[in-house]
């Protein structure tokens, strides 16, 4: 079973992703039967719009014939219609890509994930010491501190900067880690980094808990906020349309990777490993670059003007957690969050 803090919001979370969780609209069957076709693969993602879509419509170029169907939402939101699927005795998807790495531990161990080693996968940077080929990661991505600049004019120095300095009182945001798998990864790391004293004095400062990763960031670009903790390639597209926002690294680095796996029981296994292999490849990775994210490879071009580390910059910088243990605490993590930050 999943974890017992989705199964609490299961039919709502899954009305919520059926009716509006997509950035497009869905046009899976609603028979299980009519999903068989050959030419199908459906994809559960919480990667948004800018960088899924641009991935998606490269793997359709390079399989004109493939219908791919994908389905974006917050990686709870998915792993709630994961499981009432699951209740209902078919999987829907063939492949999920989201960033809460723990997840995906919890499905290898409940034997849900095929194990593939994608084509090309000696030439990519691999964040996992224990790979086995149940997930590969897609992305590094990374948080930084997100300033407005018309608010704040002098970037933060370091993580304690926002938890005690009088700019970020009542100004900063953070997305929930209930809903979103890289704000459940971002608050383990800096409470791995710093302990959870360092949250505390966040919520202390007046830090506030937000919907989600695309919302926070939002609230900054549109003064709400004058900061928060943000996603790389979220906080890119505000940049791209003009909004008065920048990426501030601190030393600590938030790197947090994306696994994408194929279930064992996908109705289109062939197809979810082709897409896995063009995922990974020189030209894909390209494109998770070209949307303001870090790529697994390095021998793609990173545009200068969203200031990103080097992929084994991020790789080595980052800061190194047990994802084993990272799931074990899950629950209480988000429970110890969502009675600090009601």
């Amino acid at each position: 079973m999943f974890k017992k803090f989705f199964a609490a919001t299961l039919l709502l979370v899954t009305m919520l992703v059926t009716a509006c969780g997509s950035d497009k609209p869905s046009n899976a069957p609603d028979k299980p039967d009519a999903k068989k076709s050959a030419s199908k693969l459906v994809i559960y993602t919480s990667m948004k719009e800018s960088l899924i879509g641009g991935i998606v419509e490269g793997f359709k170029a390079k399989y004109p014939d493939i219908d791919v169907d994908w389905q974006s939402a917050g990686a709870g939101k998915i792993m709630a219609k994961l499981e009432a699927e699951r209740q209902s005795g078919h999987l829907m998807a063939d492949i999920i890509w989201t960033s809460e790495v723990p997840d995906f531990y919890q499905m290898k161990n409940e034997g849900l994930l095929e194990q593939y080693t994608p084509a090309g996968f000696n030439e990519v940077l691999n964040p996992f010491d224990d790979y086995d080929g149940s997930f590969t990661a897609a992305r590094l991505g990374t948080l930084g501190i997100v300033i407005n600049t018309e608010k704040i004019k002098t970037d933060p120095a370091s993580w304690e900067t926002i938890a005690t300095d009088a700019a970020y009182k009542n100004s900063f945001g953070i997305a929930d880690p209930a809903l979103s798998g890289t704000a459940f990864m971002s608050i383990a790391l800096l409470e791995k980094q710093f302990g959870w004293d360092y949250i505390v004095r966040l919520h202390d400062n007046g830090a506030t808990k937000s919907k989600g990763s695309g919302r926070v960031v939002d609230d900054t670009a549109e003064g709400v906020l004058n900061a928060c903790l943000g996603v790389d390639y979220i906080t890119a597209v505000k940049i791209d349309k003009g909004s008065p926002l920048k990426m501030v690294y601190p030393n600590e680095l938030l790197m947090v990777p994306s696994p994408v796996a194929i279930f064992k029981d996908a109705d289109h296994k062939d197809n979810a490993k082709k897409f896995v292999d063009y995922l990974i490849s020189q030209e894909a990775q390209q494109k998770v670059a070209e949307a303001g994210t870090v790529p697994v490879r390095r021998d793609v071009t990173l545009p200068e003007k969203y200031n990103l580390p080097k992929p084994e910059d991020a790789l080595a910088n980052g800061i190194k957690v047990n994802y084993n243990e990272v799931l074990a605490n899950k629950d209480e993590t988000v429970r110890k969050f969502s009675n600090l930050f009601k």
